[in-house]
Order: C-alpha cells, then sequence, then structure tokens
C-alpha cells in the first residue's frame, strides 16, 4: 500500500511538471508570436515611412542608399509573412509604440531641419530604426531556434543580415560625406521653442505696457 501511495504521488508529481512545461512552451511561443507580429507592423510602416525620407533627402548617395533599402524592406514585409506560414499562423500586425515614436521623432527632425544637416538627422532617424529591428529580429532568431523552428529561425536570420548591412551602409554614407558638410553648410531653420517663448514674452510685456499707458 505504501508504495503504491509513493508511486501515485511520483505519477501526479510528473504530470503537475509536464503541465507546468507545456505552459511554459505556450507563453515563450506567445512571446515570439507577438514579436513577430511586432516586427510585421514595423516593416508595413517602413514602407510608408522610407519614402518620406527619401523626398526630403539632399544627398544623392543617401537617396540612392534609401532607394535600395526601400526595395529590401519591402521584400521583408513578404520574408516575414512567409515566417508566419511557417510557423502555421495567419500574418497579423501588432501596432509598435517603440517604432512609432521612433518614426514621429524623424518627422519632427526633418521639419526642424534643411539641406544637409537634415540628411544627417534623417540618417540618425533611420539607424535608430535599424538598431531596434537589429535588436527583435536577433531575439525572435534565437526564440525561433529554441523552440526548434528552423525553417523560420533561418529566415529570420536572413533579414538580420539585411539590417545589419543597411546600419553598415548608412554609416558609411554619414562619415563618407554628410556629416562634414552638414557641420560647415548649416542647415537648422532658425527658431526653437526659447526663441518663441521669449516672442511671447515680449509681446506679452509690449501688451501690459500699452494698458499701464491707458
Amino acid at each position: 500500500m505504501k508504495n503504491m501511495k509513493n508511486k501515485q504521488g511520483s505519477n501526479r508529481s510528473s504530470q503537475d511538471g509536464n503541465e507546468q512545461s507545456s505552459a511554459a512552451e505556450t507563453a515563450f511561443k506567445k512571446l515570439f508570436e507577438d514579436g513577430l507580429k511586432d516586427i510585421y507592423w514595423v516593416e508595413k510602416a517602413l514602407t510608408k515611412a522610407i519614402p518620406k525620407m527619401i523626398k526630403k533627402t539632399t544627398s544623392d548617395e543617401l537617396v540612392n542608399a534609401l532607394e535600395e533599402h526601400l526595395t529590401v524592406t519591402e521584400e521583408q514585409v513578404k520574408k516575414v509573412e512567409r515566417v508566419f506560414e511557417f510557423i502555421g499562423k495567419k500574418p497579423m500586425a501588432k501596432k509598435c509604440p517603440a517604432m512609432e515614436g521612433i518614426l514621429k521623432e524623424g518627422e519632427e527632425t526633418m521639419a526642424e531641419n534643411e539641406g544637409m544637416v537634415r540628411d544627417a538627422g534623417i540618417i540618425c532617424s533611420a539607424q535608430k530604426v535599424e538598431h531596434y529591428e537589429i535588436a527583435s529580429y536577433g531575439s525572435l532568431c534565437a526564440f525561433a531556434n529554441t523552440l526548434g523552428m528552423d525553417d523560420a529561425a533561418n529566415l529570420l536570420k536572413e533579414i538580420l543580415e539585411e539590417e545589419k548591412k543597411a546600419d553598415e551602409t548608412l554609416t558609411k554614407v554619414a562619415e563618407s560625406s554628410v556629416n562634414m558638410e552638414a557641420s560647415t553648410s548649416g542647415g537648422g531653420k532658425g527658431g526653437n521653442e526659447e526663441d518663441e517663448e521669449d516672442e511671447e514674452e515680449n509681446e506679452e510685456e509690449e501688451v501690459n505696457q500699452h494698458r499701464g499707458r491707458l
């Protein structure tokens, strides 16, 4: 009887362990799938954001680099869709607040500057995008390997290498010409928040003085 009880206790312990392991794997898969949805949204958003950068760019070298990466990005959208197929899931995008913020900041930088200074700002913004993507694809690739999703891991690794190459290209463009020209040519639109605040204070002071004379 005692041996039977011990055996039953052992079976329950084993069952509990299997359930915990299964729950952990399910949670880990969800983390992977959520990350995939996130980067899918990012790639689709970039197919709209990069043309805006190209339109505002002065440097031919930078235009060429951005146009090349736009083509790559459009293909990456399809590659991520294939990853979804590999894992038996329908492609679905989940809004990425982090990338939304990076892209919004980039738009502000383009609006506040002109010429080569704006080009330098565009490179900075674009590299922030690349670094986010490199971190994301690196993690997703590691997750897929852990889950034994070899086909997905290989394709994610391929995209990761493309992002690294794009980052290296942007660095070369910046260091070869854009940064130096930006530092000597100017390009700020002039005026900033402090100037605007000073103007508002001066206007308020003039109004008060006028009221005093009345």
